[in-house]
């Protein structure tokens, strides 16, 4: 019983048996990159909108005023930087 057992414990399986796709780091990271990217972006839209909102209260107040515009431009510089790295990366992930 227990022979039998060990000679199907022995049997060699190699990863095309068991059907394991085959991934390239490039891919991986690119794949990362491109979440990490996302989410990036979707926070400063989340800003810029936030200061919208902050800047459209403000009723006058100078500093709620500089407050919303200030979020307002972090958030852009912010999604400008995302798109700036997205590009850069695509670049250099596509050329090797």
């Amino acid at each position: 019983m227990f022979a039998s057992l060990y000679t199907l414990a022995a049997t060699k399986i190699s990863g095309s048996d068991i059907n394991i796709p085959r991934v390239e780091a490039d891919s991986v990271l690119a794949s990362v990159l491109n979440i990490a990217y996302f989410a990036a972006g979707i926070t400063a839209v989340i800003v810029v909108i936030v200061g919208g909102i902050f800047y459209a209260i403000s009723y006058g107040d100078m500093a709620k005023v500089k407050r919303g515009k200030d979020m307002i431009l972090y958030g852009v510089i912010g999604l400008v930087f995302v798109m700036i790295a997205f590009t850069v990366t695509n670049f250099i992930v596509g050329w090797f």
